[in-house]
C-alpha cells in the first residue's frame, strides 16, 4: 500500500527521511520555521518547507490535499489539563500541538504520528500528556496505539508504553524519546481489533553501528575540536565538586578504554553547550595538537588527547551520516548547506530525531494499514481510497444506510459526492447524471437529507454538507 504524508515542525527532515526509508511513502507538504532548519531541509529533499502551520491559510492550503498520514516532532510547550475540558479549539493555549489538532480535525489523516522529548510524559505534572491523549482519543477519535479504556471509558496507559530509546534500534546512543501513533477509527473502525497492542521495542533487523567505535571520524580531525587546556580543567574541578556533593554530574569521556561497547549519550539541540557530556579521547591526532594554540581559544589544546564530537560523528548518532542518505554504490550524499555553521549543524542534528528508529515505526504502520486493509470489504476499500469531506460524507451514508441498502445502491450514492462535491446542483442535473427521473432523484435527495449529508438552499439548489467543520 502506498501512502502520502506531510512533515510537519519538519526540522531537517529526520521524520519524513525515515518514512521514505520504509518505502511506499511519498511526501506532498512540508512546514518549518527556523530559518537555517529550512536551508538545509531545502539542500537535501530539493523543495523549501517555508510555512508556518499556526497560519489559516496553510491550514486550509492542507486541507485540499489528499494524503494519508500526518508527521510532526512538535515542540513541547506549556499547556494544562484545562483542554480537558475546554477542547483543543480553545484559542488562548497559544501551542504547536493544538495546531497539529486543528490540522488533523479539518484533514482529517489516516494515522498520525508524533516525536517528542521523554519529558512530555511528566510535563506540567503530566497534565500534557493527558491531555494529548484526550485530544486525539476522545476529541478527534483515533486510536491511539498503547491506550485502552477503563469500564468509565476514561483512557488509561503505562508511560512505558510511548518511551522507546535509540540504542534499541541499531544506533550506539542512549535517547529515550515519546513516540505516539494513532489511527483513525472513522477509517478503520473494527479492523483497529487486528493491529499488535505496542508498537516496535527494537529494529528488526541488525544493528547499524555496533558501538561507538563504529561512528568515530577516521584520519585527522580538525585541531579546533580539541578541548584547550585551561577549559579542561575547568570541567575536571566543576566534576570534582560535584562528587563532594555526592552528584555525578560533569563531563563524561565516553570512549574511555576500559568501556568495552561504548555509547553516546543524548545528544543536545544546545548547538553549543552539553557537548561535554559525549567527549572523546583521540590519542592518534591529540598528541599531535598537544600544547599548540588554536586561534579562538584561550590557552593551548590539552595534553590528555581529549576533544569534542564532531558534526558527522553526530550525523551517524542520528542516522543521518552513513546510512539513510547513502546512495546504491554505497556513497553518501548527507551534507549541509556550505552556508551552516558548526554550531548549527550541531544544533540541527540534535533537534532531530533518530532515523533508524523512524523507519521501524514506519514499518509498523506500513503493516498495520496492510493488515487491516486486507480484511476490508470491497465497499470499505473504496472508502479508504477517499480523504477529507468526501471521505467523511460516504462514511456518513454507508454507517447510515448500508444496513438497509445494497452495495450498488450505496455505490452510486459514493459516485454522486465524488461528482458533486461542495458544487451546488438541481434536481434535473442529478437525474441527468444518473439517467433517473427526476422523481428518483428527489427521492434519493430525501434520503441524504435525512441522515444529515445534504442541505438545501433558497434558491432550489442543494449541496453536501462540510463535515469537515464539525466533529465525527
Amino acid at each position: 500500500m502506498k501512502l502520502k504524508t506531510i512533515d510537519l515542525c519538519a526540522g531537517i527532515g529526520g521524520i519524513r527521511r525515515g518514512f521514505e526509508l520504509a518505502g511506499d511513502y511519498t511526501n506532498v507538504a512540508s512546514a518549518e520555521i527556523d530559518e537555517m532548519a529550512c536551508k538545509t531541509y531545502e539542500h537535501l529533499f530539493g523543495e523549501s518547507p517555508r510555512h508556518d502551520i499556526t497560519s489559516d491559510d496553510y491550514k486550509h492550503y492542507l486541507q485540499t490535499l489528499r494524503y494519508d498520514v500526518l508527521l510532526a516532532g512538535f515542540p513541547c510547550q506549556a499547556f494544562s489539563s484545562v483542554g480537558l475540558q475546554q477542547g483543543f479549539e480553545d484559542k488562548t493555549k497559544g501551542t504547536i500541538f493544538f495546531d497539529i489538532a486543528k490540522i488533523v480535525k479539518m484533514t482529517r489523516p489516516k494515522v498520525v504520528f508524533l516525536e517528542n522529548v521523554q519529558n512530555l510524559l511528566s510535563h506540567d505534572n503530566q497534565a500534557t500528556f493527558k491531555t494529548i491523549v484526550d485530544t486525539l482519543d476522545r476529541q478527534l477519535d483515533y486510536h491511539v496505539v498503547g491506550v485502552f479504556h477503563d469500564s468509565d471509558g476514561k483512557p488509561i496507559y503505562k508511560r512505558s508504553s510511548f518511551i522507546r530509546n535509540s540504542k534499541d534500534f541499531g544506533i550506539p546512543q542512549n535517547r529515550p524519546r515519546v513516540y505516539i501513533v494513532a489511527f483513525s477509527r472513522a477509517y478503520f473502525g473494527r479492523h483497529l481489533e487486528k493491529i499488535p497492542l505496542e508498537t516496535p521495542v527494537r529494529r528488526s533487523k541488525g544493528p547499524i553501528f555496533h558501538d561507538l567505535n563504529d561512528i568515530l571520524d577516521k584520519g585527522e580531525i580538525s585541531p579546533r575540536f580539541f578541548l584547550s587546556k585551561g577549559y579542561l580543567q575547568t570541567l575536571e574541578n566543576h566534576i570534582e565538586r560535584q562528587k563532594k556533593k555526592g552528584y555525578g554530574f560533569g563531563y563524561r569521556i565516553i570512549n574511555s578504554p576500559e568501556i568495552e561497547h561504548p555509547i553516546a549519550n543524548t545528544l543536545l539541540a544546545t548547538g553549543g553547550s552539553g557537548r561535554e557530556r559525549n567527549l572523546i579521547f583521540d590519542p592518534e591526532n591529540g598528541k599531535k595538537y598537544a600544547g599548540t594554540m588554536v586561534q579562538g581559544k584561550y590557552s593551548p589544546i590539552n595534553e590528555k588527547s581529549i576533544r569534542t564530537m564532531t558534526p558527522s560523528e553526530w550525523g551517524r548518532l542520528q542516522g543521518f551520516v552513513g546510512y539513510a542518505f547513502l546512495n546504491e554504490d554505497g556513497t553518501d550524499r548527507f551534507s549541509f548547506p556550505d552556508e551552516v555553521p558548526n554550531v548549527q549543524r550541531f544544533k540541527q542534528l540534535g533537534n532531530s530525531v533518530t532515523i533508524p528508529v523512524v523507519e521501524e515505526f514506519a514499518r509498523y504502520i506500513q503493516e498495520c494499514c496492510n493488515l487491516m486493509y486486507d480484511d476490508f470489504s470491497r465497499t470499505e476499500k473504496r472508502i479508504f481510497s477517499m480523504y477529507g469531506n468526501e471521505f467523511l460524507l460516504c462514511s456518513a451514508i454507508y454507517e447510515k444506510l448500508s444496513s438497509s441498502l445494497r452495495d450498488k445502491t450505496i455505490n452510486t450514492y459514493f459516485d454522486i459526492v465524488y461528482h458533486f462535491g461542495q458544487r451546488e446542483f438541481r434536481v434535473k442535473e442529478l437525474a441527468r447524471y444518473l439517467e433517473v427521473t427526476p422523481a428518483r432523484a428527489s427521492q434519493i435527495i430525501s434520503q441524504l437529507a435525512c441522515i444529515d449529508c445534504i442541505r438545501h438552499n433558497v434558491n432550489g439548489t442543494y449541496f453536501f454538507r462540510d463535515l469537515l467543520s464539525f466533529s465525527h
